[in-house]
């Protein structure tokens, strides 16, 4: 495994761009405080967390609700749709959570300890994002290209299933969830059902190590219209400082770091920079980071390949 774990992280360094503070710091969202957050509060996330953690499981288990321990933390799940096969296409899945009321989509993401998943996040041109999928976008909101075609991949599918699990249930909530390369995919969901779904459905997401998606102009787009969004870094987890701002990409709003077990703040609007308690000023270069961050723990709860049990 410390084979996978050094050529994984060679490889995360070739993607990886420095976000030194010479480069451009982008307006915040707002002027805001860091806030600590509550136990009760970290608690609350470890359903979401438990979902992110599913996705790293083959479908064959998904399917019947059978994966292990993220599984069982969440009785009664009834899934729907379930694909990818952990190489050309990640793991994905769609069902609904009755005590919730609500249509969860999961994602699986790259894991330092399965290299052949990393190979998805190694395109770093941006481009505009499909009118078709993301009717009224404007031109100038542009995203990781990589991450576009990888959610392009079960976009139509997905938005398919879960309009058909709103009407067949009554729901009107849709939650996105996902883990690094799944949390990029899960925040593109994000958009997308808010852009394509009845005003009256309330879509939420939170993500896990997620590194930025898009350019300056997506994220205020991506402000102005998800206002319940959560990204959740640990530690000195380097995946959510890249790609770098200085390469012109930033991040939207909805920092949560967790410093330690029990620990985290939430940080105040997009790429916070400023407060020494947040990701930029703790990890201010990959080589202050810890790869191994970025597995977790997320308050207790691992996410990965080897975390699906």
């Amino acid at each position: 495994m410390l084979r996978f774990l050094s050529i994984a992280s060679a490889t995360w360094a070739s993607f990886f761009v420095l976000d030194v503070a010479a480069f451009p710091t982008h307006p915040a969202r707002a002027a805001a405080a860091v806030i600590s957050l509550s136990s009760t509060e970290l608690a609350s996330y470890a359903p979401f967390t438990q979902f992110a953690r599913a996705a790293y499981c083959s479908p064959s288990l998904v399917e019947n609700w059978s994966c292990g321990d993220a599984c069982n933390a969440i009785p009664g799940f009834q899934p729907a749709l379930t694909g990818g096969d952990n190489a050309a296409l990640q793991y994905y899945f769609v069902g609904y959570w009755p005590s919730q009321k609500a249509v969860v989509v999961a994602h699986e993401g790259t894991d330092p300890t399965q290299f052949l998943a990393d190979l998805t996040d190694i395109n770093i041109v941006q481009t505009a994002l499909d009118s078709t999928l993301f009717p009224g976008v404007p031109s100038n909101v542009l995203v990781h290209s990589g991450f576009a075609q990888e959610h392009a991949k079960t976009a139509a599918s997905i938005l398919a299933t879960t309009k058909s699990l709103l009407a067949a249930n009554g729901a009107s909530t849709v939650i996105t969830v996902g883990h690094s390369l799944g949390g990029a995919v899960a925040e593109l969901d994000a958009l997308l059902f808010t852009l394509n779904l009845p005003s009256t459905v309330h879509v939420k997401s939170q993500t896990y190590g997620t590194p930025r998606v898009g350019n300056p102009a997506y994220a205020t787009f991506f402000d102005s219209k998800v206002s319940d969004f959560k990204r959740i870094n640990h530690a000195s987890d380097p995946v959510p400082i890249v790609p770098g701002r200085g390469l012109g990409f930033q991040h939207p709003h909805g920092e949560v770091h967790i410093q330690a077990d029990n620990s985290a703040v939430s940080c105040p609007g997009d790429d916070d920079a400023t407060d020494a308690q947040c990701t930029i000023a703790t990890v201010p270069n990959i080589f202050v980071g810890n790869i191994l961050d970025h597995l977790g723990p997320y308050e207790g709860i691992f996410v990965g390949t080897l975390a699906c049990t």
